[in-house]
């Protein structure tokens, strides 16, 4: 996949995010988005060690796009200032399957 590859489509239900590539679909679960968010305060709670939140509960609430490059997701927690670029998002769904 080169980074510039942007899903058809994608489906936004409250437990994951489904991607629809030209090659078949990827799923991430809402869990794993949370947990895997590259905002600054996410990125540096992780970088010190602070145990994660359980995220068990969390829904996906939206996904509104940045350009052609990325997605920002809102989940119920309140949480919406990771941008997830659709590299990453694949990234995210292989790691899933594997």
């Amino acid at each position: 996949m080169t980074s510039a590859e942007v899903p058809l489509s994608m489906t936004i239900a409250t437990d994951a995010l489904t991607l629809h590539w030209s090659d078949g679909e990827s799923s991430v679960s809402a869990t794993r988005l949370r947990e895997g968010c590259r905002c600054a305060p996410c990125q540096s709670a992780r970088l010190r060690g602070e145990a994660a939140a359980s995220h068990d509960a969390l829904t996906l609430v939206d996904a509104l796009p940045i350009g052609h490059y990325a997605v920002q997701l809102r989940f119920s927690d309140g949480h919406e200032r990771g941008i997830y670029p659709w590299a990453y998002l694949r990234e995210l769904a292989s790691d899933a399957t594997s």
